[in-house]
Order: structure tokens, then C-alpha cells, then sequence
């Protein structure tokens, strides 16, 4: 196996083990919700005018998949859906009271993981992270571009 291979091997195991060690921490404090509902709730909490189309882009899953999400979210009284006067059109989404209380656990549980991770950015030099976020970003750019290529080969 070469480093390129080993590196996305490495990746693949790294991002494998954050889930497993996560998982059941979300599950044992966030009780009777899905990972995909909480993470929906939490994109609609950070983002402004939050609607399918915009969720369904960010987790690269169709808008018929997201609205089954966001209705559900809506039964369980945790997002409410609104219109703006000026667009009847549209539908967006914001979190109840019930959704912030999930919101905020939520962001309870990503601290208290990485104040469990930090030990390893501690030793890790400013050089070195910077390194590791332009492969990042440089790898990520190219997905979206493969992406994209696969998404016009689908519509032709």
C-alpha cells in the first residue's frame, strides 16, 4: 500500500473510531433521536433561513429525504416551519425551545469530545495543522469537483 493509500486508509479508520467513540454518548444523553435529526437540528440552529433545499445540499441527500427529517423534527416539536411575508412561497425552518435544549446538548457533547481529543492538538506544531488543513481543503475541493462531474453525468 502506498502513503496516499495508507493516508486514506488512516482517514477512513480515524474518522470510523471519532463515530464509535461518540455514538454512544449521543445516544444515551440524546434519547429518542436519530444522528441525522440531531445534526439537521443543528445546522438549522448555525445557519440563517434554513430550509430543505439548503439542508438537503449540505447533507448530500435528496429533498424528499430532508423533508421526511424536517417533518419529523416538526412532529416531535423540535423545529418550526415559518414563511416571510414577502415570499409565501418559500418554507424555512427554526428551532423551538425544545430544539435549543437539543442544540445545546448537543454542542455540550462536541466539547466535552474535543477536550477528550485535545491532548493530541496539543502536540501538534501551528505548521503542522496548517499543512493538514490545506490537504484538507485541497482534497475536499476536488471531491466537490467529482461531485459536480457526477451530478451532470446523472442529469444527462
Amino acid at each position: 500500500m502506498n502513503k496516499e493509500e495508507q493516508l486514506i486508509m488512516g482517514l477512513r479508520d480515524l474518522y470510523n473510531k471519532i463515530v464509535f467513540l461518540n455514538k454512544f454518548k449521543m445516544e444515551d444523553v440524546l434519547k429518542g433521536y436519530k444522528s441525522s435529526e440531531v445534526h439537521c437540528v443543528e445546522y438549522i440552529g448555525k445557519n440563517v433561513e434554513p430550509n430543505v433545499t439548503k439542508l438537503a445540499e449540505y447533507f448530500y441527500m435528496t429533498r424528499s429525504a430532508m423533508s421526511k427529517i424536517t417533518k419529523k423534527l416538526i412532529s416531535k416539536g423540535i423545529i418550526e416551519s415559518y414563511q416571510k411575508p414577502d415570499n409565501q412561497k418559500e418554507i424555512y425552518f427554526r428551532l423551538t425551545e425544545k430544539g435549543k435544549e437539543i442544540y445545546k446538548i448537543h454542542e455540550e457533547l462536541h466539547k466535552e469530545f474535543y477536550e477528550r481529543d485535545k491532548v493530541v492538538f496539543e502536540e501538534i506544531t501551528e505548521e503542522q495543522l496548517d499543512i493538514m488543513l490545506s490537504f484538507v481543503k485541497k482534497y475536499n475541493k476536488h471531491l466537490d469537483d467529482e461531485m459536480k462531474k457526477q451530478y451532470k453525468n446523472i442529469k444527462s
